[in-house]
């Protein structure tokens, strides 16, 4: 397993916090204070949803077209960049109560663009008006779709960010407990992969994630899991076994409330010899990837875009490499 610490640091904390003060701004009364389980969803959903209007602009090369996949809805998202043979199976942010294949269309555009492939982005049900299974059920039910329109899983990945991210192993490990073939890799960014929020980074950076915020995600998970097990694996993978899981590639940042949430997925996958790749870079945040300004961004999807590119061609050229092999025997 790798861990690799990125010193870089081109956000500075400075700066972090006016992006926190920006999306607080917006906010009338008490601002976090008004956190609890009586808040309107529409309050919850508020910094959500000012978190995802930092992804900017879609460019104007990216051909964007809704996708309808029985009772499941999304969007394909298409880069000139994209190879037929790669796609990214994209599940979005949020804290599992907000997000959609609008609000982050930009961001998967970024990754399809780094990784030369397409996107289905897809809009799972969120909570509380469809609690835990919910969402976890259309993620499957898009991949089966997928599998049965003729991609083959080799040329799927599964990616995400934040509870999306979290989704996207919850995804797999249905996947896999269903017997179905499994994707050729997981990418996620910034994974909220433990609905207890047990991880100790929720203590070490309570006063450094200038984004999220332990009320915000507590009160998240209550409306997502309802009176269910926050410790399902389901809900937080972080509870769950890895066997026969594709290979790995997780980042974090060093600042965030979720960054032990990323290390104990890498263990997850070490302890069940999935190769894994987990990086955490210096002094960034939730999502550093959102901010055009931030090089680390910019260094984190395109790693991000080489890792899922590798891993589907390796894929594409093993049956070429078996018929050589017994061309050559012959």
């Amino acid at each position: 397993m790798l861990y690799s610490l990125h010193s870089r640091c081109f956000v500075s904390r400075g700066l972090m916090a006016n992006w926190r003060n920006r999306l607080l701004s917006g906010r009338s009364g008490s601002g976090e204070a008004r956190l609890g389980p009586s808040m309107p969803v529409h309050e919850l959903r508020r910094p959500y949803q000012e978190i995802a209007a930092r992804f900017g602009p879609l460019p104007a090369d990216v051909s964007v077209e809704r996708a309808h996949l029985g009772q499941v809805r999304g969007e394909w998202v298409r880069v000139p960049e994209a190879q037929p043979e790669r796609l990214i199976l994209y599940l979005h942010g949020g804290g599992y109560v907000s997000g959609s294949t609008e609000t982050h269309r930009s961001l998967v555009a970024k990754l399809c663009r780094a990784a030369g492939a397409g996107a289905l982005s897809l809009d799972y049900r969120l909570a509380p008006e469809f609690p835990f299974p919910a969402g976890l059920r259309d993620a499957v039910d898009a991949y089966r779709f997928l599998i049965g329109k003729g991609f083959p899983p080799t040329s799927i990945a599964l990616a995400g960010d934040g509870a999306g991210g979290a989704l996207a192993f919850s995804t797999a490990m249905a996947i896999r407990n269903a017997q179905l073939p499994m994707p050729a890799a997981i990418a996620a960014m910034s994974p909220w992969a433990d609905l207890t929020l047990s991880g100790w980074s929720m203590m070490e950076n309570a006063d450094k994630d200038d984004v999220l915020s332990w009320e915000l995600l507590f009160v998240s998970a209550r409306n997502y899991v309802k009176s269910g097990n926050p410790a399902d694996p389901y809900a937080s993978p972080v509870f769950g076994n890895m066997r026969d899981f594709p290979p790995v590639m997780v980042h974090t940042g060093s600042l965030e409330l979720l960054r032990d949430d990323a290390s104990r997925l890498g263990e997850l996958a070490a302890a069940a010899n999935v190769p894994v790749s987990v990086e955490v870079y210096h002094d960034m945040g939730h999502l550093f990837q959102a901010l055009s300004s931030s090089s680390d961004g910019k260094v984190s999807l395109g790693r991000l875009g080489q890792f899922i590119r590798t891993r589907i061609e390796s894929h594409a050229q093993a049956p070429e490499r078996q018929t050589a092999r017994r061309e050559a025997k012959t």
